[in-house]
């Protein structure tokens, strides 16, 4: 247990949490909407902190990030519970769990340890995953903190729904993160997730302001977010902060508490992509089913392969630090001959 950070009195007995967009307001021996936040005689603190519920080597790929540090292995840590509770949760197990079980569970690991393993597995980074970032702030800033001292990356996988003051806080120690970015209305926000667009959007445009590599992903469900409509809203949102934003399209699968729509049939992802390219974005992928043209990298201006992929591993990387060995042109990303 931690004193939290970015919270206020309010008075005696409430304190307002302003670390995500819920701005919880919490009375005394309540927790915040992520269930692991909890005021104690006005007070708030972080229950999670140094309690790490999974730890795994994972490939950046599986992030899913393409264009940071390409076929390098991320330690991936997470915290139980979130602050959304998406329907279709495929980690539901430990990200709701401080909700629907009420307990909190983890093994004691220091910022200290996680450095050291991450280290000692020979990877370039450490990732923030599987749960939400955001409600583990205090753990994930000291892990970052001195995983950057050490000479290690660090990648939110994340919701986006943290604010303005938290992101500032941790960016000097933040290099990349893969972004949600679930549908482009507030009614799929509310219904499915619980929480509300424009904050994401907000804080997508302040990742992009404080020069952090980002990829977003939208995970497609059918009759719910997959209309040509929403899918050339995504695609002119990404556009207007600039084409070389990766934008990652992905195939949804019956689970958790959303399970009235079938699979995402292939014919979607592939007609979001051609979306996605005639909107002008230079860099789109398809994931979560096996359709290899759309897990590769090509170079935009002369069409050239440059990165072979098959699922989350690598087969052949052509790039030169950073450019198509073709045309010369500049690739944008981190990669790994730079990192």
């Amino acid at each position: 247990m931690k004193e939290a950070l970015f919270f206020e009195k309010l008075n005696t007995s409430k304190v307002q949490c302003h670390l995500c967009a819920h701005h919880c307001v919490i009375p005394n021996d309540k927790r915040g909407i992520c269930g692991v936040r909890e005021n104690r005689s006005g007070i708030l603190y972080s229950l999670v902190y140094g309690k790490s519920i999974a730890e795994n080597v994972d490939p950046i790929e599986k992030k899913p990030l393409f264009h940071f540090l390409p076929g390098s292995k991320s330690f991936s840590i997470a915290t139980a519970g979130c602050n959304f509770r998406c329907l279709h949760c495929q980690n539901y197990d430990i990200s709701q769990m401080p909700r629907t079980r009420d307990v909190i569970i983890g093994k004691n690991l220091s910022p200290e340890d996680i450095v050291a393993l991450a280290k000692q597995t020979g990877c370039k980074s450490i990732s923030y995953t599987y749960t939400e970032p955001t409600i583990y702030f205090e753990y994930a800033y000291d892990i970052a903190k001195r995983a950057s001292q050490e000479g290690l990356k660090n990648v939110f996988v994340t919701n986006g729904y943290i604010t303005d003051g938290p992101l500032r806080k941790i960016s000097p120690y933040l290099d990349a993160a893969n972004i949600d970015l679930k549908a482009f209305t507030e009614g799929f926000y509310k219904k499915i997730c619980g929480a509300r667009l424009q904050p994401v959007l907000d804080a997508i445009r302040l990742y992009r302001e404080l020069n952090i590599w980002i990829e977003l992903t939208t995970l497609i469900i059918p009759t719910h977010n997959d209309s040509p409509h929403e899918l050339e809203q995504i695609a002119s949102f990404i556009r207007e902060l600039g084409p070389d934003i990766p934008w990652h399209i992905t195939a949804y699968h019956p689970t958790y508490r959303l399970t009235d729509q079938p699979r995402t049939p292939v014919k979607t992802l592939i007609q979001a992509r051609e979306i996605g390219l005639r909107m002008g974005l230079r860099y789109v992928y398809i994931g979560n089913v096996s359709e290899e043209q759309g897990e590769n990298t090509y170079c935009y201006n002369c069409g050239k392969l440059l990165i072979e992929r098959c699922g989350f591993s690598v087969r052949k990387n052509r790039l030169r630090s950073g450019h198509c060995p073709e045309c010369r042109v500049q690739i944008a990303g981190v990669d790994s001959q730079e990192g």
